[in-house]
């Protein structure tokens, strides 16, 4: 019988909704499986045939540690998304990628540790109007990620400063104020073929602080994304410098101020799939799992 592991982080664990209609689709397609915490040191991976992250949502701290474990875990068995793909998609700079390679994304600039932060913010500002966004290059769930007005250039220089003296790379981007009516669409692909996608509201709102816990409350409703949507999204994955198709992938859409849509982030590694908000969604995972384990 076809044995899964499907990877999570304790602190998650019964934070992940996806888990229990994942857990039926594949105990109605006759599948055994395991929800294992990728940080347990003792497990024998290869009673596994398949490892598949999914809630891993701890991994921005740890993140040496977490790469570790993906290269170890696919030693002993076939890990999902596979640890070159984790390897590239935690850390923001793909985007400079997704650029070069013609994807619309969300104007990118980075500031590397060692860099003088207060020039590269005034540089960022005097090609940027109104407000903007600081957050790290390796972050999940929009922790460490704080909006600013240009009236805060110091604190947001103070809170670039902090990330930079933790030895981590930061990302500022402009604020598109659309996503405050529109809200960001994800749009979530399965074996390469879209499955379904959801409106995300506003997660950054003014004057907030960077949320403390393991990710920002989230407003979730289904979408029908549009046709120019879901076509930046196929150029997107058709972007992605590895082998195709993945068994999942996400791609976050939000709406530039002249209504076009634009790539936020690629989540290949540990992204929530929504799968109570796309019927079916659930079912057509588990097959394309129980799928990879026949190959």
């Amino acid at each position: 019988m076809t044995a899964i592991a499907l990877l999570t982080a304790a602190a998650a664990r019964y934070l992940d909704e996806d888990l229990p209609p994942l857990a039926s689709a594949l105990t109605e397609s006759g599948a055994q499986f395991a929800i294992v915490d990728w940080d347990t040191a003792d497990e024998d991976w290869s009673r596994f045939d398949l490892a598949v992250l999914r809630s891993t949502w701890d991994y921005t701290q740890r993140l040496p540690e977490f790469l570790a474990a993906t290269r170890r875990i696919a030693t002993e068995t076939t890990l999902l998304n596979p640890p070159e793909v984790v390897l590239w998609n935690t850390d923001k700079h793909y985007l400079a990628h997704l650029a070069d390679a013609g994807v619309p994304i969300v104007p990118s600039a980075f500031v590397e540790p060692g860099d003088d932060a207060t020039a590269a913010l005034q540089r960022f500002l005097d090609r940027s109007a109104g407000e903007f966004v600081v957050k790290p290059s390796v972050g999940a769930g929009s922790r460490d990620a704080q909006r600013y007005s240009r009236e805060e250039r110091d604190a947001a220089l103070a809170h670039a400063q902090r990330l930079l003296q933790a030895e981590r790379s930061v990302l500022l981007q402009p604020y598109l104020g659309r996503v405050d009516e529109h809200g960001e669409t994800s749009l979530i692909f399965i074996d390469g073929a879209f499955s379904h996608a959801i409106r995300k509201g506003p997660l950054l709102k003014r004057g907030e602080g960077p949320t403390r816990a393991l990710f920002a409350a989230e407003h979730i409703t289904p979408r029908e994304p549009s046709a120019e949507e879901i076509s930046i999204a196929a150029r997107t994955l058709a972007a992605i410098p590895f082998a195709q198709p993945l068994l999942y992938a996400r791609v976050d859409l939000i709406h530039a101020d002249d209504g076009t849509p634009r790539v936020l982030e690629l989540e290949l590694t540990e992204p929530s799939l929504f799968f109570v908000h796309g019927p079916g969604s659930a079912q057509r995972f588990a097959r394309a799992v129980l799928g990879r384990c026949r190959r």
